[in-house]
């Protein structure tokens, strides 16, 4: 595969400097590697031909045969276009085309046949297709069954180059290099596993036979990919536990017990404890421990934080707790200091906004141990905040946080920190066992006694003053509501209320009580004094955006009304949900929506209404909307781009990649072994740009 990694597309057949510069700046094909591995998007089934009379609105891509009754040329300038009548017998289409007119024109004659291939579409009553593929029937592919479709840009289509152009130069190009082509797989591994060779798979994906070989070629790319993803993450998880020694915790002292006898403000749950007791065996091996903690909203992750943080002080140890907002840091400063406050524990909270006079101190009681918990937003990372003996950090929402930053908290001691990331984000496993592969994971799946789950509910438009007269009761029982909006102000393009429309309605209709608002772009103090308001009870309705999602804590909020619920995806309405139900009163959302919606935008909200287990309905929202920013926020990015296997649909082969990979390592880690020579060389060669971000958190 070197010779196919180092050689410029340019050079293959058909390709030269001009086509090279599109495909590079267009698709990000680089190299005739790059090229082989550019996989088809979908597949047609080109052995059926469909006729003009049968076309619906319903229809992929599809082929007709007929021939064309004229050619006209319509408009002016730059918004000419040539317009073929084409007639297969059974009715008339239109054929469009706007770009290369003349080329066109001269190339096709209204007195032989052809094979049209494209997507129909309805426009005034008349079918059309807009640049199809065009074929002479008597040589056309069309018997070849499956046909693989590319992905294409417009310039690309407007320069010539069409999905049949990328499936040729595909083709000559596995004639050309079949003995460049090696298989990185162990022989014994491919025999085993009755998989195809690495150059089968290739020529099956791009030129299928039938639809069998085609899933056999998909899968066995899939799990090459996997693997070799899997081994790298393990690999480094191996690396950093042999190679970077942390703090040993040894005691669980005065600190621990005390607070445990006389503060604990609930009994822990049996995951908290659970949670506990493999952070204690990781904090006493001599190894930094890198762990992460999930848990669904009021799940009780910040209790276990403090009382591991309470272990690091018995142990003469520093703590420090990172929080993405302002909001939230003091949050967290509040409730911890208040619980630590009887055992004179010494808790501060350094942001953005904390005077020069109180972060001087900070600084001091830092360098002389005698502050033991610093709380804070991004600014306990700068350089300037240095700690006598920091030896554990908790990361609160770790994904806000890029991952250089996270990184930054190791310079702050010699002996690195242990590192206990949380997130209240549920990480479906399939994503937890990549995006945070060299994590070990704890979760806490139950919820503190006493909590009621949180009843929702779907209603529409036309339920508005249903839902209104429901507001005023919770509020005429000393209770308070939460209105979200998906926009800050109107947007003509846009159907969706607004937060300044709803804030007017809202005040309107509850004018006996008193109304907050708070949005992302208000400044941070006029931000905080309308959540004072909130969080004090000098307001009764807090009308917001999703500014709340994260980190604020209002126990006596029991209701959340979500406006055009359907404009967010399922872990988000999770999140906002998670603002109530922090109290013991029963508490309620409310998904409002247009009375009219698709079926399918009724069944992911249903999922809503359905269940509360924050697992179930990251696992949805996985399945509906793929892993899109959860692949890329949750680890600031793979370390490789996947190019044919999913997050989203391929769980049951990321778990057989990693158990092989599991078992390579426990027997070659250095895979020097002659069978791995060529899986190092492959991975060596698709990791060489990633950044070693597993060695940081």
């Amino acid at each position: 595969m070197d010779r196919l990694r180092a050689m410029d597309v340019k050079f293959l057949k058909g390709v030269g400097p001009k086509r090279a510069e599109l495909l590079a700046s267009e698709l990000d094909i680089h190299t005739c590697y790059d090229l082989l591995c550019y996989y088809p998007s979908h597949y047609v089934d080109r052995s059926r031909y469909y006729t003009i009379s049968s076309f619906t609105h319903e229809m992929p891509s599809v082929q007709v045969q007929g021939r064309f009754v004229r050619f006209s040329m319509h408009g002016e300038g730059a918004k000419t276009r040539l317009v073929g009548l084409f007639s297969d017998g059974t009715g008339t289409m239109e054929v469009v085309w706007f770009k290369r007119l003349k080329w066109i024109k001269d190339a096709y004659r209204t007195d032989l046949d052809y094979v049209l291939f494209g997507k129909p579409m309805e426009f005034s009553g008349r079918w059309s297709m807009v640049h199809p593929e065009i074929e002479d029937p008597y040589t056309a592919e069309s018997s070849v069954g499956l046909r693989g479709v590319y992905s294409l840009t417009e310039k690309l289509r407007n320069r010539g180059i069409t999905s049949r152009t990328l499936h040729q130069l595909i083709q000559g190009l596995l004639r050309a290099y079949a003995t460049e082509i090696h298989d990185p797989l162990p022989p014994d591994l491919v025999r085993g596993m009755h998989m195809m060779t690495k150059y089968d798979a290739l020529l099956t994906v791009h030129n299928p036979p039938d639809n069998d070989r085609l899933v056999r070629a998909r899968n066995r790319l899939k799990f090459e990919e996997l693997l070799m993803l899997q081994l790298n993450i393990l690999n480094y998880a191996r690396r950093r536990s042999l190679s970077i020694l942390g703090h040993r915790f040894t005691q669980v002292g005065h600190y621990f017990n005390t607070f445990y006898r006389d503060c604990m403000p609930f009994e822990l749950t049996g995951a908290q404890k659970r949670v506990i007791k493999e952070v204690r065996a990781d904090m006493n091996t001599g190894r930094q421990m890198n762990r992460l903690l999930q848990g669904d909203v009021g799940s009780g992750k910040t209790l276990v934080a403090l009382m591991c943080m309470l272990i690091a002080l018995d142990n003469g140890t520093q703590a420090c707790l990172m929080a993405p907002t302002e909001i939230l840091a003091t949050q967290h400063y509040e409730t911890i200091a208040a619980m630590v406050a009887p055992i004179g524990i010494n808790v501060k909270l350094l942001t953005g906004s904390t005077p020069k006079k109180q972060r001087d101190v900070i600084h001091s009681q830092l360098l002389d141990g005698s502050l033991h918990i610093l709380i804070g937003t991004h600014a306990v990372i700068e350089d300037v905040v240095r700690f006598r003996n920091l030896g554990f950090v908790v990361i609160d929402e770790q994904h806000r946080f890029g991952v250089a930053q996270r990184g930054r908290m190791w310079k702050k001691n010699t002996l690195p920190p242990h590192i206990l990331v949380m997130t209240a984000t549920p990480i479906p496993r399939t994503l937890a066992m990549t995006v945070y592969g060299d994590l070990d994971v704890s979760v806490i799946d139950e919820l503190p006694p006493g909590r009621k789950p949180v009843v929702t509910l779907l209603r529409y438009e036309n339920h508005r003053m249903d839902v209104y007269q429901a507001m005023a009761r919770q509020l005429r029982e000393g209770r308070q509501v939460y209105v979200v909006f998906p926009l800050i102000r109107e947007n003509e393009n846009v159907d969706m209320k607004s937060l300044e429309e709803g804030y007017e309605q809202i005040c309107e209709v509850f004018r006996d009580w008193r109304v907050a608002y708070v949005h992302g772009q208000m400044k941070p103090a006029e931000k905080d004094a309308q959540m004072n308001l909130f969080a004090s009870h000098e307001a009764d309705i807090l009308v917001a955006t999703t500014v709340i999602e994260v980190g604020v804590n209002v126990p006596n909020a029991t209701t959340m009304i979500i406006e055009n619920a359907e404009r967010f995806g399922l872990s988000q309405l999770h999140q906002l949900r998670g603002r109530v139900g922090r109290g013991e009163g029963q508490s309620y959302c409310v998904l409002m929506t247009k009375s009219k919606i698709s079926t399918e935008t009724r069944s992911r909200l249903e999922i809503m209404t359905s269940t509360t287990d924050g697992f179930v309905v990251a696992e949805a929202d996985l399945k509906m909307r793929g892993p899109g920013d959860l692949e890329g926020t949750m680890q600031s990015g793979m370390p490789i781009e996947l190019r044919i296997a999913s997050l989203t649909s391929d769980g049951r082969i990321i778990k057989l990649a990693r158990d092989v990979a599991q078992s390579i390592l426990d027997a070659d880690p250095d895979l020097s072994m002659p069978q791995h020579v060529l899986l190092r060389k492959e991975m060596e060669a698709l990791f060489a740009k990633a950044a070693d971000w597993g060695m940081i958190s």
